[in-house]
C-alpha cells in the first residue's frame, strides 16, 4: 500500500494522544469516575480481569495476561486484590498442578451487571458523536493495527 509519509508525521500531533495512551487514560479516569459514582471498589484494570471471567469463567493466569495484554507480575497483583476483595477465588487446576483457576464470587457476580452499566456509560459518552459506519471502520483499523503491533513484537 502506498502512503504518504509526510502526511502522517504531519498528523503525528492528532495521533499521538493515541500512541501515547491519552485516550486509554482519559477512558480509564472516567470509568474510575464511574464506578465510584456508583459505589463500586474497583479499578479499570480490575473490571478488565472480572469482565473475562464473567464471559468465561476458571481462566489461568496466562490465560486471563494474554486475554488483556498484561504482564504476569501485573496480572499476580490485579489477581491478588481481587482475591482481598472477594472478587475472585484461586483454585488448583484439575490438569496442571503448577497453575491455578481463577473463579468469580458471588460477590463479583452480584456486581456484574452494574459495572459493566458504568463502563458502558463511558463507552457511550465517548463514542456519542461517532456514526455506527464510522464505529465499523475504527474497529477494523484497530484490528488490523493492533494485529500488525502483535505480529512485530513476536518476531
Amino acid at each position: 500500500m502506498q502512503r504518504d509519509e509526510t502526511l502522517i508525521h504531519k498528523e503525528l500531533e492528532f495521533i499521538f494522544p493515541v500512541i501515547s495512551g491519552k485516550v486509554s487514560m482519559a477512558i480509564n479516569r472516567l470509568m474510575s469516575r464511574n464506578f465510584r459514582k456508583n459505589g463500586l471498589d474497583i479499578t479499570p484494570e480490575q473490571w478488565t480481569v472480572l469482565a473475562f471471567l464473567w464471559r468465561e469463567d476458571g481462566l489461568s493466569q496466562q490465560q486471563l495476561c494474554d486475554a488483556t495484554f498484561k504482564d504476569k507480575p501485573s496480572m499476580t497483583r490485579l489477581i491478588d486484590n481481587l482475591e482481598r476483595q472477594d472478587y475472585v477465588v484461586r483454585k488448583p487446576s484439575p490438569t496442571d498442578r503448577r497453575s491455578n483457576l481463577i473463579y468469580t464470587t458471588e460477590k463479583s457476580q452480584s456486581i456484574r451487571e452494574q459495572a459493566n452499566n458504568a463502563v458502558f456509560d463511558v463507552v457511550d459518552w465517548a463514542l456519542k458523536d461517532v456514526s455506527d459506519d464510522d464505529f465499523v471502520q475504527m474497529r477494523q483499523l484497530m484490528h488490523v493495527i493492533f494485529g500488525n503491533i502483535q505480529e512485530a513484537l513476536e518476531k
